[in-house]
């Protein structure tokens, strides 16, 4: 259940439009694919999945061809006439060879029916439901080279082909434009599906974090542009979402109960990210309701963000506020911001189940974090290097964001290939997934003296090395050979780096204690609890006399 966000030119340091993106997928398949170009006449359209493999079709390129594993059926077909473009795919789509770019997030709606397939409608008279937005977002990707004509050609699909399942909110943006694409299910077989998308200004940043941000249809700001399924406002009125004559159409309130999962789960992320872009706002942290209108759609940041903040805004647990996950009893000893849920939490990624009797802080880094990735398109460079992905496997706190090119003619294997139920250390999700649990022996001491400076380190040395290819690449002779190079060079020597890091871990923090180095032959030393841990403890009762102890 995802974070999302739009950095537009105006408000990035490097005039690049930004889109990121955590899926936050709880174990699910972890890889990211290139899909590469394709033809024919037909288009598979698969159902919406999670678990490894996603899915596995021979027609969606090499890396969706398991040969240990049964093809996946779809659930129908549509015409395809044309070449498609490549693109990068993960759970969703995420940036095509051309830079357009989509990020996603999970929202809660009043009706979330199953698909239906084409068979299934002929024989029930039920309306055709054959789109999620996962598979919106690829064929936006294989089809479409401007942010505009993919939100129209959705916008089509949907109401041709009907949509089902959750609310969604798909980010999409090109060079120039962003928009804010969302769309739902109707419990209708004349008014089945509805979406409607609105543009972000430029100098603005927008965040969505499973909750519905579209608002007033139409808006009163002109800057608010705002596209939509035909007559959307009588197809809510017919399934009886909204009454004209009770005041102007809210599109958040019609559709969807608000929060995903609980009180605060999508608005303390969304105040998070809008109080450390620009703090000067002094927005609350507390609101009235679910459906408040008190945080903007969009906001002017301070000061331009460079690429590094973004990276640091998805490595946020509400450190230095009163929600700050690294402290309190439920930190434990070492200051663990990750809050692992259970059967008494309620279903915690189920919008049709609402916690109860408590509930933790939803934090932007959380601990089922797939992947997370900054896509850029950036306007000064040449075409070729033009569309950059950053992109970090696992937990980004303690992940490392590696640079990959649009225009490459494929990804490292190391990021295209491996099953979360079974470890390999060839796997980039793995290793970096392996560093992630591991510091939780001894978080805060791990991150701080270990992990973060290595991963500060190397993100640098990275984006001094992608700043010195932009450069030089209109001089090759081959520019997709030398990014292709760059980008698996780059990554192969960040996996051995963070294999090596992890080993290292093993080591020195081995049974509770610091190791010394391999040099040297003085004992280790034992760390113990902080002395505000152990007050918390029954350390005190401990036996430190041989009387009894009488309780009163």
């Amino acid at each position: 259940m995802c974070t999302t966000m739009i950095i537009t030119p105006g408000a990035s340091a490097n005039k690049a439009m930004t889109v990121g993106h955590s899926d936050d997928d709880e174990l699910s398949d972890q890889r990211v694919i290139r899909v590469p170009s394709m033809t024919g006449n037909k288009r598979a359209i698969m159902a919406e999945s999670y678990p490894y493999p996603r899915f596995n079709r021979p027609d969606r390129g090499p890396w969706y061809s398991l040969p240990d594993q049964p093809i996946t059926e779809a659930i129908g077909e549509i015409d395809q006439d044309q070449p498609t473009y490549a693109y990068f795919d993960g759970n969703y789509g995420i940036m095509n060879e051309h830079g357009l770019m989509m990020g996603e997030c999970t929202n809660a709606a009043h009706y979330q029916p199953r698909f239906v397939t084409q068979e299934e409608a002929d024989k029930t008279g039920k309306h055709i439901r054959l789109f999620y937005s996962s598979e919106l977002s690829r064929i936006a990707l294989e089809r479409c080279k401007t942010a505009n004509d993919a939100v129209h050609l959705m916008g089509d699909m949907i109401d041709t082909y009907g949509y089902y399942g959750e609310g969604e909110t798909l980010l999409v943006a090109d060079e120039t434009e962003a928009w804010v694409f969302e769309m739902c299910a109707l419990p209708d077989e004349t008014n089945h599906s509805a979406w409607i998308a609105q543009l972000v200004p430029d100098g603005e940043v927008f965040v969505a974090a499973n909750s519905f941000r579209i608002r007033d249809v139409p808006h009163a700001d002109p800057r608010y542009r705002q596209i939509h399924t035909p007559d959307l406002a009588k197809k809510l009125s017919a399934v009886g979402y909204f009454d004209p004559d009770k005041g102007p159409l809210d599109w958040q309130v019609a559709i969807s109960p608000g929060e995903y999962n609980h009180p605060y789960y999508s608005l303390r992320r969304i105040w998070r990210v809008f109080d450390r872009v620009n703090p000067d706002l002094g927005l609350s942290p507390w609101v009235e309701g679910t459906y408040t209108t008190y945080y903007p759609f969009s906001i002017k940041p301070k000061v331009p963000l460079a690429l590094k903040d973004v990276f640091s805004l998805y490595r946020d647990h509400y450190e230095g506020t009163e929600f700050d996950l690294t402290r309190g009893t439920a930190a434990g000893p070492y200051g663990d911001p990750h809050r692992f849920t259970g059967p008494y939490d309620g279903k915690q990624n189920d919008a049709s189940s609402r916690i109860g009797n408590g509930a933790w802080e939803r934090a932007i880094s959380v601990f089922y974090q797939g992947y997370t990735f900054v896509l850029q398109s950036r306007p000064d460079l040449p075409e070729e290097a033009r569309a950059i992905m950053w992109l970090a496997p696992d937990v980004s706190y303690t992940s490392v964001f590696a640079p990959f090119y649009a225009k490459v003619a494929d990804l490292p294997k190391s990021y295209q290939i491996g099953n979360p139920r079974e470890y390999d250390d060839s796997v980039a999700w793995w290793v970096f997934d392996f560093v992630a649990n591991w510091s939780r022996l001894n978080f805060q001491r791990m991150c701080t003296v270990d992990i973060i400076p290595k991963q500060q380190a190397l993100e640098a040395e990275m984006i001094a090395r992608v700043a010195q290819l932009d450069k030089d690449i209109a001089g090759h002779a081959d520019p997709v050979a030398a990014m292709t190079e760059f980008c698996e060079t780059t990554a192969t020597e960040l996996l051995k780096d963070w294999t090596s890091l992890g080993r290292q871990l093993i080591a020195k923090y081995s049974d509770g204690f610091i190791n010394r180095s391999a040099e040297d032959r003085e004992m280790a030393i034992p760390i113990g609890y902080p002395a505000s841990w152990l007050a918390r403890t029954n350390y005190a009762k401990g036996p430190v006399s041989y009387k009894m102890t009488v309780e009163e």
